[in-house]
This record gives structure tokens, sequence and C-alpha cells, in this order.
């Protein structure tokens, strides 16, 4: 299985800023490396599947806040990545919609197997503070 490096992880955060610009302040850099790369290992360890992983990727990124800006995007952009070279499809769409299911991944509103279901089905239900 291929897995994102710390570096391409930084990349895709400075990709994710010039791409998708939210705020003026959007500013790339890590706060800390630390927690990126313990998202790494942690999906790297972990015993599940490749959607098992992605979670892992995606929620773990989602919630360490590592970057100053930009976090939802760049996990987002390196779930995708995972997906993509471990030749899985992934049934999100690219919906600027979809930042209110990552607010909900950071909140925790989600199970893991909530989240494992939208990255195959493109469906989960609404989230709701």
């Amino acid at each position: 299985m291929k897995y994102p490096s710390f570096d391409k992880i930084v990349e895709l955060n400075v990709l994710a800023l010039n791409l998708i610009k939210v705020k003026n302040k959007d500013a790339a850099k890590v706060l800390s490396s630390s927690k990126i790369l313990a998202v790494i290992n942690e999906c790297k360890n972990f015993e599940g599947a490749v959607y098992d992983k992605a979670v892992i990727l995606l929620k773990g990124l989602v919630v360490a806040h590592a970057f100053a800006s930009g976090n939802r995007r760049t996990a987002f952009l390196s779930m995708k990545l995972f997906l993509k070279e471990n030749n899985t499809k992934l049934s999100v769409t690219d919906d600027p919609l979809n930042a209110v299911v990552l607010r909900g991944i950071r909140e925790n509103y989600y199970s893991d197997n909530e989240i494992k279901e939208w990255l195959k089905n493109g469906k989960i239900r609404q989230f709701k503070r």
C-alpha cells in the first residue's frame, strides 16, 4: 500500500490554499510536524482495508489541526491522493458543500463507519449542530 509522505502532505497544504481561497489570511505554515507524522504512522500501522485507512488519514489530519490554515482541505486532498494511489474509487465529488461534512468530521459528529460509507458511496447524513 502507498502512503502519503510528510512532504507530500505539506505540498498538498500549499496546493489547497492556492486552489481554494477561503480567507485572505490563509497561510501555508506547519504548526506541528509531529501530529502529521503521527497520523501517517497510525494509517500505516492500522490493520484495516484501504477505506478504513483512508478514514484514519482524513479524520486524523482534520482533527490534528497541524497547519495554520487549510486543515480540512489538506486532509481531503491527502485522502483523495491516498485512495487514487491505491487504485481505489472515491465516490465523494469535489463539491464545496462537502466542507460541511468535513466540519462534522472535525467536530466528531460522524462515526468512522459513516465516514467510510461516505467515501465509498458518496452519501452521508446531513451535519447538524
